[in-house]
């Protein structure tokens, strides 16, 4: 599918269309929002809200200009809508008196019990995961005890970074299975 036939067949609400247009941008428009956020989770979180966007209003795109540049100008201006409503939640959030109270705050620092609770907690949660197939174990493994990003892991395992959530999402929802079966 070429990509003005596929405009065209989106805006005919065409899902095929849709699918080629997520699947041909979503690189372009993560990999932007990734150097503006430096922060994985937000990019993939404005990467979506972008696509929702557009698809939403993919009849007022206009054909003289490149479908990507409309794109990007749209992740970028959901990018800032987003910093304004944090900028003005945390101004309206905190009054003098809030201010003043953090000075009384007390220590919530884990104390030597929290720290040995974590630790059987964690140690039971590693058997839980030897419990998993061994890809399964290995997505998780990477993801959450290597802390690779999902292009990253998907480098490794050789699979599209769709691929990489997917089976990620599969892995997490084994493994409450197994949490579960033990209450």
């Amino acid at each position: 599918m070429e990509l003005s036939e596929a405009i065209i067949k989106a805006k005919e609400n065409n899902q095929m269309a849709f699918n080629f247009l997520l699947e041909t941008f979503w690189n372009d428009v993560f990999g932007f929002m990734i150097k503006r956020t430096q922060n994985e989770n937000d990019a993939e979180d404005i990467t979506i809200e972008t696509f929702f966007k557009a698809f939403d209003k993919i009849n007022s795109f206009d054909q003289k200009f490149k479908f990507k540049t409309w794109l990007i100008t749209i992740a970028k201006n959901t990018h800032l809508d987003r910093l304004r409503k944090q900028k003005n939640a945390l101004t309206n959030q905190t009054t003098e008196e809030d201010e003043n109270r953090v000075y009384w705050i007390q220590d919530d620092a884990p104390s030597a019990e929290d720290k040995l609770i974590t630790e059987q907690n964690l140690a039971e949660l590693l058997k839980d995961i030897k419990k998993l197939k061994p890809h399964h174990q290995e997505i998780i493994q990477l993801r959450y005890f290597q802390e690779h990003s999902y292009q990253e892991i998907s480098k490794i395992i050789d699979v599209p970074i769709n691929n990489v959530k997917v089976k990620l999402l599969r892995a997490k929802k084994l493994l409450a299975c197994i949490i579960r079966s033990k209450t």
